[in-house]
């Protein structure tokens, strides 16, 4: 017997629930969609009814935030410190700057172009208009944040704006696999546009999860293909959200230390960890860290794969060795 998918699309990427042989899948989708649909309720910057837009409107005050949106800043603000800021929520206001101020759908329009100023890039390209990039500087950084946990409140200063795409994704991912764990399900996998977090028994074999640039590509598209056992894995990409703005290509991983789009070394990193979020805040802060990456996630004995915006690929922290096959794939 083989694992029961279903899919749908959810927080602006594809949301895939597989369970494994004779789970019930259909309890699996309704806890893992809830958990998700809370997250996009307490954490969307896009939307004016969710709890961060009322909270980013309200920057300067001390502000009384439901239990989940409290505890997505404190991740984010955990994960800024665990990353030395180079995955950080304060970036708000860089990434808006740069035109990303609306759901990514609404963001980008295709538009067929020859001109370029950047990296090699698809024929098709994302185009936001002739809004040029605005850098705005060092993010202010996430010390900045005032909790309290014992109000659960949350004050953040003027100017600052919180964006926690870096790390709510993941964060659902987490949250909906225990939740459809604790509904009874035998064993599964939870896929958040190719953030992937697991919870239960594995299938025999583990989790087969195909590597790509673009999470939703077919199953004989896919760069490499790895078995998880348990925990997470996740990839960060410059390729996928990526549009032009003033002339030039931009993405949506900014560095916090110049509020300047991330450095353009590497097209795509995938992390395994023990949870989804602290492979996601490894996989996204390499590419902040660039050059850099390979020996910081060696260190922390992380298994990586990291592909080079030449196509070249350099493994780290004992991910498999890339096959002929796959080398081919990439040919």
């Amino acid at each position: 017997m083989t694992a029961a998918t279903w899919s749908a699309r959810a927080l602006g990427t594809e949301v895939v629930v597989a369970v494994t042989p004779g789970s019930d899948l259909d309890a699996a989708r309704r806890a893992a969609m809830a958990e998700i649909d809370a997250i996009d309720d307490a954490c969307s910057r896009f939307r004016a009814d969710a709890e961060l837009c009322g909270l980013n409107a309200r920057a300067g005050e001390t502000v009384k935030v439901g239990a989940l949106l409290y505890h997505a800043i404190a991740t984010s603000c955990a994960v800024a410190a665990r990353t030395s800021g180079a995955v950080d929520p304060t970036v708000g206001a860089a990434v808006v700057a740069l035109g990303y101020d609306r759901d990514f759908a609404e963001v980008v329009s295709l538009k067929q172009t020859d001109a370029c100023t950047g990296p090699p890039e698809p024929g098709w390209e994302r185009d936001r208009g002739d809004q040029a990039p605005t850098a705005s500087g060092r993010a202010p950084g996430w010390r900045c944040i005032t909790l309290c946990e014992e109000d659960r409140s949350v004050k953040v200063p003027r100017g600052v704006v919180l964006d926690l795409d870096a790390t709510a994704k993941a964060l659902a991912a987490d949250r909906a696999a225990t939740a459809a764990a604790a509904a009874g399900v035998e064993g599964v996998l939870v896929s958040i546009g190719g953030d992937i977090a697991t919870a239960g028994a594995s299938p025999a074999g583990g989790w087969i999860v195909g590597i790509a640039v673009d999470s939703s590509s077919a199953a004989s598209d896919v760069q490499a293909t790895v078995s998880v056992t348990s925990g997470g894995l996740a990839s960060s990409s410059t390729e996928i959200r990526s549009w032009r703005n003033g002339g030039r290509r931009v993405h949506h991983i900014v560095d916090p230390a110049t509020g300047k789009v991330a450095p353009w070394r590497w097209q795509l990193v995938s992390v395994a960890a023990a949870s989804c979020v602290d492979a996601n805040a490894a996989s996204t802060a390499a590419i902040v860290w660039g050059t850099r990456a390979p020996g910081r996630l060696e260190r922390l004995g992380l298994p990586a794969r990291l592909v080079a915006a030449d196509g070249t690929v350099t493994t780290v922290g004992g991910w498999p060795a890339e096959t002929t096959e796959e080398r081919g794939r990439r040919s």
